[in-house]
């Protein structure tokens, strides 16, 4: 204790004050567009977690979550709940996961087997420990597997997922209840 006498509250430097979304976007739309940059380094890494997971690909997740930055830094001057600018550029990401996801649908029906020359549907590949959970998740339908990863992989409660999603309570239930009876499904019955 002898070593902080002498010091008192005014003595130790003030915590610096994390300007809030709406602050960030008032200055970044008062001209300081270097301000946007505070937006990004706040929402970059939980966002790509999101999008890596939901689109199997970190490198299609980074380019749909820079494509997200951009537009929603073009919306800036149209966008009107600047204190919900999260649930904003999360809806701008899903959507662009979702037009990435149908695109590689599109692509890639089925996935040629060089082996033998022939092909193999996508659904009969498998994979073994992580990889298999990974593609069992990639199995649910869109909307099932965005509740799902934010529910169970970055441990969102209910009302947070609501709260990010804009869904009611009873949707976003419905929809994990249904995640997980069509991942007990792909795994062969109910485990005990």
């Amino acid at each position: 204790m002898s070593a902080l006498r002498g010091f008192s509250r005014r003595d130790v430097a003030p915590r610096p004050v994390t300007p809030t979304d709406g602050e960030v976007i008032g200055r970044v739309l008062a001209g300081d567009v270097a301000a946007y940059a505070i937006i990004v380094d706040r929402y970059h890494a939980r966002f790509a977690r999101f999008a890596t997971r939901l689109l199997g690909s970190q490198e299609d997740a980074e380019e749909a979550l820079q494509d997200a930055f951009l537009r929603a830094y073009r919306g800036l001057g149209r966008y009107q709940d600047r204190e919900r600018f999260a649930s904003w550029l999360y809806r701008i990401l899903v959507n662009r996961c979702r037009s990435m996801q149908a695109r590689f649908a599109r692509r890639s029906r089925s996935v040629p087997d060089f082996e033998s020359g022939g092909r193999v549907a996508a659904d009969d590949i498998r994979l073994a420990g992580r990889e298999e959970a990974i593609w069992l998740i990639g199995q649910l339908p869109l909307e099932q597997r965005e509740v799902f990863l934010l529910r169970f992989v970055e441990d969102m409660s209910y009302e947070d997922i609501a709260g990010l999603t804009g869904l009611g309570m009873s949707a976003i239930k419905m929809r994990v209840s249904r995640g997980l009876d069509r991942l007990r499904e792909l795994l062969g019955g109910e485990r005990q």
